[in-house]
């Protein structure tokens, strides 16, 4: 079931997501949402909290950029933790999918290793490097109340000051909007 996407300037997306105690049906279908989700927003990663739902998952569905007709790298973690990163970091570009056409230049490690329980509960250890790392990390931050943004340098900040106004002040209108209807139903 596709589900609608939390955006800047709602505050949920800087709080801790909780821990996972149970791997169950309940689980499996938000993971199923949030893929389908993120496939219709044209994502590669998506944290539970940009659908509203404080828990710590994440999914990802990275192309292979060298070899188009490999199928893409995908995967649901439930409680991901990094583990260990390289000291090398690599500036990329990124987007989220909740702050809708802003994008910038983001320090994040080249290599690290994330835990985490898969599917049927089980611990897993992943190795992953280059743009797979850079998706895991952006996502993990999500799960920790941190947006793509809060790693920006200031000066990236200032440059992107009147947009991000512009779109959590959009977002606070449309929460109110929901809110007045929902006191109008309830009246």
């Amino acid at each position: 079931m596709l589900r609608e996407l939390v955006i800047y300037g709602d505050e949920r997306l800087q709080q801790v997501s909780e821990k996972i105690e149970k791997v169950d049906d309940e689980i499996l279908t938000l993971i199923d949402d949030m893929f389908e989700t993120m496939y219709k927003e044209r994502g590669v990663g998506l944290a539970a909290v940009q659908i509203g739902i404080l828990k710590r998952l994440i999914v990802i569905s990275v192309p292979d950029l060298d070899d188009e007709k490999k199928p893409d790298f995908k995967l649901a973690l439930i409680n991901p933790e990094i583990i260990w990163h390289s000291d090398e970091m690599e500036i990329l570009e990124e987007g989220c999918l909740s702050f809708p056409e802003i994008r910038d230049d983001v320090a994040r490690y080249q290599k690290i290793k994330v835990k985490y329980l898969d599917k049927q509960g089980n611990e897993q250890i992943l190795e992953a490097e280059d743009y797979i790392a850079k998706v895991l990390q952006h996502e993990i931050d999500h799960t920790n109340g941190i947006s793509f943004i809060d790693r920006l340098e200031s000066y990236q900040k200032r440059r992107l000051k009147k947009e991000l106004k512009e779109l959590r002040n959009s977002t606070v209108r449309n929460i109110k909007k929901i809110q007045n209807r929902e006191t109008l139903k309830n009246s």
